[in-house]
């Protein structure tokens, strides 16, 4: 029988040239000779293969153990390249059959289980490839004759890479966020496809690792259920160095937030249903229920209240009002509808006595009030946008009692400031933005009156002083040198009727003004000579109250002139 020579994993051309002739010399088919030289080059091969998973399993594995795994599938790589390079040898026909690339198929580790072990060597070498943060080329060469030596399939190799090559990709990525080279990157787009780049990573799959990031992010950030400004600020740096498409941002928050504010609406319909539940259950009286609704409602109330005085500015003030005026409208007025056992989407067929009492207020003011101030006007709705909004808040329940009336006026004109000016955003250099917002946040302005237990008159006494705030700064400037004249009263006017202050308050900070400004003009004016009969004249047909403007001893001069009566009229 034929013995076949053995050879080692070193062979060259003159063991394959006699291995030929000895297969000639005993007379064996080219079938059996080639099943005999792949059976053995199988077997090295399992040599270097059970070497290395001594290595890769033990308990006692070091970094060193590591390497030595990685040196076994080395020489592996290395055999099979030279047993191809043989095969395309010039001198190829009178080498011994089989010469050709190694398979572990129908060996030792060519079952399901021992398959397991081979991928595990294979995922090793990936990890090592990728190293030093980059894969080489000849490193993709020699992963592809690895899975094909251990008949890995394609589909389990390219998951056991992913998972591997995403793994440095976050780390990368993790590096060049922390350093800054992706932030300053004169390109972040042109960054983040070199880093697939050198790591051979599918772009698309880094789009979903950036995604995920981001969606960590934002769980992270909405994790309490509110986005501060910081949150947002962190999210849309994040969102411009990965380079995340708007609509992805706005699929995650849909998701996340959504999540979290269905959350909250189950919680809060459930709370409902329990208070519902209690109010009737305990038999309490429907005064006795919302007197103790009215004192957590309120305390909640002013812990809003606290973080508009505490706020940095006029627009981080308003923010917390209005966040004040939402939870009126979600939470409490669903509370009172419930106590009081009425469907919040109805209106009572009745108004209330607070509403009572608001109408008559408004009776007793009467129309000219609203008619005069712009501002006073838009916190009335139309019919149209009263049917938009839906049914307005509660405000039976407001802080009439535990606030002055000092602060509530105070509070109410920091968000009347706010919609007079809207949303102020501070940028680089100094500058700002200023986002002017629509009428709608009148009406929130109205909500804010009654939460704050303001009556009418003194909502149209904020409005009319800050009216006649305006009005004097503004007049102060056309009054600044004190001469008075026609084109300047008409200019007045025409101020007055663009701020909406009622002609009696325009007057009055038209005297006030004149009385330290003008009239010291008009004294110094009659003493040195340089007002006439005519201009006298033209002044008292401005209505200006000119008695008022000057002392007794420049009456008498005055009315010695021709044709001027200084009486009032």
């Amino acid at each position: 029988m034929f013995v076949f020579f053995p050879f080692q994993i070193d062979i060259d051309v003159e063991q394959l040239v006699s291995l030929r002739q000895a297969q000639i010399s005993y007379r064996l088919s080219d079938e059996l000779a080639e099943d005999l030289f792949r059976q053995h080059t199988r077997k090295l091969v399992e040599k270097n293969i059970s070497a290395a998973l001594d290595r890769l399993k033990s308990r006692t594995r070091t970094v060193q153990d590591v390497v030595k795994v990685v040196e076994e599938l080395d020489k592996i790589l290395a055999f099979n390249n030279k047993l191809i390079s043989l095969k395309n040898h010039e001198d190829a026909p009178s080498f011994a059959c089989g010469v050709g690339p190694v398979s572990v198929s129908g060996g030792k580790y060519d079952s399901e289980r021992e398959k397991d072990d081979l991928k595990l060597l294979y995922r090793a070498y990936v990890t090592d490839a990728l190293s030093g943060g980059r894969m080489e080329e000849y490193k993709l060469a020699a992963l592809n004759q690895l899975k094909n030596i251990f008949g890995v399939g394609k589909r389990e190799a390219e998951s056991i890479t992913l998972d591997i090559t995403s793994k440095v990709y976050r780390k990368r990525l993790a590096q060049g966020v922390s350093s800054g080279d992706l932030e300053f990157s004169d390109s972040k787009a042109a960054f983040l496809q070199n880093l697939c780049e050198e790591l051979h990573f599918d772009p698309q799959k880094a789009t979903e690792i950036h995604e995920e990031i981001y969606r960590q992010k934002l769980q992270q950030c909405a994790a309490d259920g509110v986005l501060s400004d910081e949150d947002v600020k962190a999210l849309t740096r994040l969102r411009v160095m990965l380079c995340i498409p708007q609509h992805t941002i706005d699929a995650a928050h849909s998701d996340i937030c959504g999540s979290l504010f269905e959350k909250v609406v189950k919680d809060a319909i459930d709370v409902k249903k329990a208070v519902r539940k209690a109010a009737h259950g305990l038999r309490l009286t429907r005064e006795s229920a919302m007197s103790i609704a009215g004192k957590a409602a309120r305390r909640i109330f002013l812990n809003f209240v606290k973080q508009a005085r505490m706020a940095e500015n006029r627009t981080e003030g308003a923010k917390a009002l209005r966040k004040l005026i939402a939870f009126n409208s979600l939470v409490v007025t669903e509370l009172v509808a419930d106590i009081k056992g009425e469907s919040s989407d109805t209106p009572p067929e009745e108004p209330s006595k607070v509403e009572d009492k608001k109408i008559e207020e408004e009776d007793e003011w009467g129309d000219e009030e609203w008619e005069s101030l712009e501002t006073l006007k838009k916190i009335r709705p139309s019919e149209e946008i009263a049917a938009k909004m839906g049914k307005p808040g509660q405000t039976e329940i407001n802080l009439k009692d535990d606030l002055s009336e000092r602060e509530r006026a105070d509070l109410y004109k920091t968000y009347l400031l706010y919609c007079l000016t809207g949303e102020v955003t501070r940028i680089p250099f100094g500058a700002q933005i200023t986002t002017k917002k629509d009428d709608s946040e009148y009406l929130l302005l109205n909500q804010l009156g009654g939460i704050l237990g303001l009556t009418v008159k003194e909502i149209v006494e904020v409005h009319r002083s800050l009216a006649e705030q305006a009005f004097r700064q503004q007049a102060e400037v056309i009054l600044a040198d004190g001469q008075l004249t026609k084109a300047r009263i008409e200019q007045l006017n025409e101020l007055q009727k663009q701020v909406g202050l009622p002609p009696e308050y325009a007057q009055k900070v038209i005297k006030n003004i004149t009385t330290t400004k003008m009239a010291a003009a008009l004294e110094t004016a009659i003493n040195r000579g340089r007002l006439n009969m005519k201009q006298i004249r033209e002044l008292k047909e401005a209505s200006i109250d000119f008695n008022s403007m000057i002392s007794e001893k420049l009456k008498g001069l005055s009315m010695s002139l021709p044709g001027v009566d200084c009486q009032t009229h």
